[in-house]
């Protein structure tokens, strides 16, 4: 990614799951006619764990086989099989803190498009180390620009699928490369989301961030913040936000598996509140870390 977007940077891995099998690296292989290759018909997950336990593993596991049935695409294992494969992963790895990618395609077929002809879906697990955003963005926050491309609209496809399909995210991705993290507008000209996280503001010490129906993913970490707001006594809604909105906010953040909560201090060169993170946006960070350390399915 670019500056001001987080990076996934994966330590060298030992074994990767596939199919039921667990294979060293160099010997990780899917076939050149998977149709995940060759038209991204497929779904995946990122999860992560920390302190040797992994975070809202059900809810992952509940979205992956949502996003699953969504397509008509059917999973060869039942929701604890595939559970447990993933804390396997874990230990294969001997990982107490980490990353988990979760990839289930379509599978093996010719090079026609019809599904039908692909035998049986492809899974693969990779669990590994992840290092985060450089620490001293969770302090000084991020810069964000508008991207020309839009979200795929919801009637054409549903941003609830988290499907192998993310041209449209990193034609955007490459729009604001230069400037830090993009923000991406439905055709109605609504916030929808980020390149690859939810967006939240305050205003008035109100929790504001967008419906699903704006064109996002129904974030995992999306909703861990408003699980949270509820404690921390914040008011919060789901509601249709602009521009204007995000430039006139108090304070904003973005969320996602990977980035966790991560401050937002400029759009389109104008600073959000005081061109600083603030207290609010804090407050659920500490909160978010707490929660992470302390809760999740144990690996071991």
């Amino acid at each position: 990614m670019r500056a001001g977007r987080q990076q996934l940077f994966f330590e060298p891995m030992k074994k990767i799951y596939i199919d039921g099998v667990f294979y060293p690296e160099a010997e990780a292989k899917i076939s050149v006619f998977d149709h995940g290759l060759l038209y991204g018909d497929g779904i995946f997950e990122g999860i992560r764990f920390y302190n040797g336990r992994v975070f809202r593993l059900e809810d992952h596991i509940d979205r992956l086989y949502d996003s699953a049935r969504a397509i008509n695409l059917e999973i060869p294992l039942t929701k604890e099989e595939m559970t447990q494969a993933h804390l396997e992963s874990c230990r294969q790895n001997g990982l107490r803190d980490g990353y988990v990618r979760t990839v289930v395609t379509r599978g093996v077929g010719d090079l026609g498009l019809n599904p039908a002809n692909c035998r049986k879906p492809t899974i693969i697990i990779i669990a590994s180390g992840i290092k985060l955003y450089p620490e001293e963005l969770y302090h000084n926050g991020l810069t964000m620009v508008t991207c020309a491309t839009r979200r795929v609209a919801p009637a054409a496809f549903s941003p609830a699928v988290k499907s192998l399909n993310y041209l449209n995210n990193i034609l955007a991705k490459i729009e604001s490369s230069q400037a830090g993290e993009g923000l991406m507008l439905n055709e109605q000209g609504y916030v929808a989301e980020c390149t690859g996280d939810n967006i939240f503001i305050f205003k008035k010490g109100k929790l504001l961030t967008p419906p699903v129906s704006a064109g996002g993913l129904g974030g995992i970490t999306r909703n861990v913040v408003l699980e949270l707001a509820g404690e921390l006594g914040v008011p919060a809604s789901e509601t249709m936000l602009t521009r204007y909105d995000l430039y006139t906010a108090d304070e904003s953040f973005l969320t996602g598996t990977a980035a966790e909560i991560i401050p937002v201090v400029e759009l389109d060169k104008r600073p959000i509140g005081n061109g600083k993170p603030g207290p609010l946006t804090a407050k659920f960070i500490a909160r978010y870390r707490e929660l992470t350390q302390a809760s999740g399915t144990p690996i071991y």
